[in-house]
């Protein structure tokens, strides 16, 4: 009786982890479905002003049934925090889905420090979002995932904590991606080469603030974009490097950002993809695209560096469906 009650321990243990206890893994068709939601911002004290946002996270689930859910940031948009977060997360976690999250310019602002917030997520079931200690943010970590066929890395995703403003004075506005982070990433990347036998393998970055090439590109009469762009990209003023540094180690395919409620586009730049989400959130803050809220879907092809995209509204419609072997060689 001892053995069988330990036994029962132990699977409610293991089934308490959720898949933070499994690989993220390339299906048999060789296909890997992220769904990024982004700027959902939950007011725990206007809840039927954000249950529409709750309502788009749980309808793009039903629908899309993905692999992995990034979340990019400004996911509560007022106290108490903790609270706040529970709710957006809950249906993410009722979906039994890995998820991650990097976290926005608001999240902090509500009472909780956004260390606080990491601790809580990191302890939530099926959270595979891990921070890195030791550099600068509460959410910089990398995701490997493994080949259909074997346990050999076969794609990266990297999350990175964009921070919120300007810690100079004479410097106003949005804060940027540090050094410190760029730094982590390129020992990253090449360590994921390396292991590779030398070819970089297809990597795809997450964070909030969009960087500034996301401008260069939007406003480069040469380049496709595809999408809304009903604002210009509130990026910081200080270019620290990050995009320079993904084109040189040769393995970020593209870029996945939010911050911007009224952009949802697809860009090339000089062979990567600057992409944005797709504003999950209620009418708690400002919103104008026309068809409403939803969520950016993100389809990987194991062995290639093409991949499909497309924007899933609430109401179930698909709009701006990409698929990236249109662009360039890949």
């Amino acid at each position: 009786m001892k053995v069988i009650n330990l036994i029962v321990v132990c699977v409610m243990f293991v089934c308490q982890l959720g898949a933070q206890t499994l690989p993220l893994k390339f299906n048999k068709d060789k296909k890997f479905k992220i769904v990024q939601f982004t700027d959902v911002h939950y007011c725990y004290n206007k809840q039927d002003s954000s249950q529409i946002a709750l309502d788009c996270i749980n309808n793009v689930l039903d629908t899309e049934k993905p692999d992995l859910v990034i979340v990019t940031g400004d996911l509560i948009f007022s106290p108490p925090a903790i609270p706040g977060l529970a709710k957006v997360l809950e249906p993410i976690i009722k979906h039994n889905v890995p998820y991650a999250i990097a976290w926005g310019n608001h999240d902090h602002e509500q009472g909780t420090p956004q260390a606080e917030l990491q601790e809580y997520v990191e302890k939530q079931k099926n959270n595979i979002g891990k921070t890195v200690e030791g550099i600068p943010g509460n959410s910089n970590f990398a995701l490997s995932i493994k080949s259909a066929t074997n346990n050999k890395d076969a794609a990266v995703i990297y999350c990175l904590d964009s921070h919120d403003y300007s810690t100079l004075s004479q410097i106003k506005g949005y804060g940027w991606i540090l050094p410190e982070q760029i730094d982590w990433y390129k020992k990253e990347s090449k360590a994921f080469t390396v292991a590779n036998g030398g070819t970089p393998l297809p990597s795809y970055a997450f964070f909030h603030i969009p960087l500034p090439e996301y401008n260069q590109a939007s406003e480069d009469e040469n380049a496709r974009l595809i999408g809304h762009r009903w604002e210009k990209a509130c990026a910081p003023a200080l270019n620290t490097g990050l995009y320079t540094s993904m084109l040189e180690a040769k393995d970020v395919v593209a870029t996945f950002v939010g911050h911007d409620h009224d952009d949802d586009y697809v860009v090339d730049y000089n062979g990567m993809m600057l992409v944005y989400g797709r504003y999950t959130g209620g009418k708690t803050v400002y919103n104008n695209l026309p068809e409403g809220n939803g969520a950016r879907v993100i389809v990987l092809e194991e062995g290639s560096r093409a991949f499909t995209t497309w924007v899933r509204l609430r109401n179930g419609e698909v709009i701006e469906k990409v698929d990236t072997r249109s662009y360039i060689k890949r």
